[in-house]
């Protein structure tokens, strides 16, 4: 299946092309193209298939689409001919076939291999996704090997200026790409796989830590859940408790890199309040909810939550995990972080393939579409359940008080009962992913994983 993480449609030129009140940014050069890479996709790709579309007799990028490279060479014609067929039919879309495109083979050797190595490895793919192309009258007017900091023309067998050794890539920051995306303030977060890390399950004995809690969480939300008074007051006591862990994440100091800081996160949530949250986040109706605090001085601190508990979804709750990656998906699209924002929807898909928030929003951040349209009608439903007596969250509400006018402590989610219950999610409105988003319905399906309630919506 392929992985969209750029738009397979063509956008205005990123801001990484155009630095405010200058000219375009001209990458005449396959060195130049290669070091632009990364400021195009905001992140460096690993292990990835990229293509960009390119416009006009000037060549002005456009739509953009990444991939994981297919294990199986067997494959490899196939999904050329996949990716080829989806990149110009999205182009064609949006109102302009592209006259040609740029290929990117992103991969870094092995232990024991070489850049070059690689290079010839990969050469039959850039091979087919060329003819691939070709096929289409989209012509493939270069194509790149990137690996081992040294990148490799396909389409340019001159050992004058594409050595078979390969060129050096620039050195960070020193490229003309590089230059404009300052001059912008655009940053390039890391790598891929850097990202991925974020989000990735905890191991060793801390998941067997979090496995039993998440067990003792299920056994007694569910059947609670499950119930009609019972599933509203879940409700209250999951959002109540992500106000509190929200409130003691943006109390802590800020860590200096990106591991430090989930280091740091970990050990400020116990498993106990991450199962508690889990659980409860797989009823809809307190997702949505959750999905309203998208914005304000404390976004930051509630995308560093839904980091948390995605790492707490241990085997065999992995599928647990589409709620807080789509929540982090949104709240990174929401606060511009649009890199992280497409690994973590991307994430959220691979969990579960059917969740319907997750593909919708998945879909209209890849379309470039506008989150203020989404986050307007979040507003309006934050509104109405404000109105109806619902819980405040920490976009829209001050923390609760004791008498002495302290902060007090979210309500703790019940001791888990002994017995573990069976059956469907609960339902409820169609998710606030759908407003204003691509047309879709919400699945009437309604599904439970290997142990717990799930709402695949």
């Amino acid at each position: 299946m392929v992985n969209h993480e750029e738009p397979a449609r063509p956008s205005t030129p990123s801001a990484g092309r155009r630095a405010p009140d200058e000219g375009h940014v001209v990458l005449r050069s396959p060195a130049e193209l290669a070091d632009a890479l990364p400021y195009l996709l905001g992140y460096h790709p690993d292990d990835s298939i990229v293509m960009i579309a390119l416009h006009g007799d000037r060549g002005r990028f456009g739509g953009r689409l990444r991939t994981g490279i297919p294990a199986d060479r067997e494959e490899w014609p196939a999904i050329g001919e996949q990716l080829a067929e989806t990149l110009v039919a999205g182009c064609v879309q949006r109102g302009a076939r592209p006259d040609g495109l740029v290929l990117y083979l992103c991969r870094d050797p092995g232990p024991d291999g070489t850049g070059r190595e690689t290079m010839e490895a990969l050469r039959p793919l850039a091979q087919a996704l060329r003819l691939a192309c070709g096929g289409l009258d989209v012509p493939v007017f270069e194509a790149l090997c990137v690996s081992d900091g040294r990148f490799w023309s396909y389409c340019c067998s001159d050992a004058r200026c594409c050595p078979p050794d390969g060129t050096p890539l620039a050195v960070p920051g020193t490229s003309v790409m590089a230059a404009a995306a300052a001059y912008a303030g655009i940053q390039v977060v890391g790598s891929l796989r850097q990202l991925e890390a974020r989000f990735a399950p905890l191991t060793g004995g801390r998941a067997e830590e979090q496995c039993r809690a998440l067990d003792a969480a299920a056994a007694g939300l569910v059947p609670r859940i499950l119930s009609g008074p019972g599933r509203d007051t879940v409700r209250r006591e999951t959002l109540d408790l992500a106000e509190l862990v929200v409130r003691r994440f943006g109390q802590a100091p800020q860590a200096t890199g990106m591991a430090e800081q989930d280091m740091r996160d970990d050990a400020l949530l116990t498993a106990e309040e991450a199962a508690a949250l889990l659980i409860g986040l797989q009823d809809r109706a307190t997702r949505d909810g959750a999905a309203a605090w998208m914005e304000g001085p404390r976004a930051s601190a509630v995308l560093r939550l839904w980091r948390a508990l995605a790492r707490r979804c241990v085997a065999p709750y992995t599928e647990h995990a589409a709620a807080p990656l789509a929540l982090a998906g949104w709240v990174s699209w929401s606060t511009g972080g649009i890199p992280e924002a497409r690994v973590a929807l991307g994430l959220a898909l691979s969990a579960d393939p059917h969740y319907l928030f997750a593909r919708l929003l998945h879909q209209a951040c890849n379309e470039g579409m506008d989150p203020e349209r989404l986050r307007r009608c979040l507003r309006r439903d934050r509104t109405g359940r404000d109105a109806a007596g619902s819980p405040p969250g920490p976009a829209n509400a001050a923390p609760p008080k004791d008498s002495a006018g302290h902060e007090s402590p979210a309500p703790s989610p019940s001791k888990p009962e002994p017995r573990r219950a069976k059956g469907g999610a609960p339902g409820g409105s169609a998710g606030p992913g759908a407003a204003g988003g691509p047309a879709g319905k919400p699945r009437s399906k309604r599904h439970t994983g290997r142990r717990g309630v799930r709402d695949r919506r």
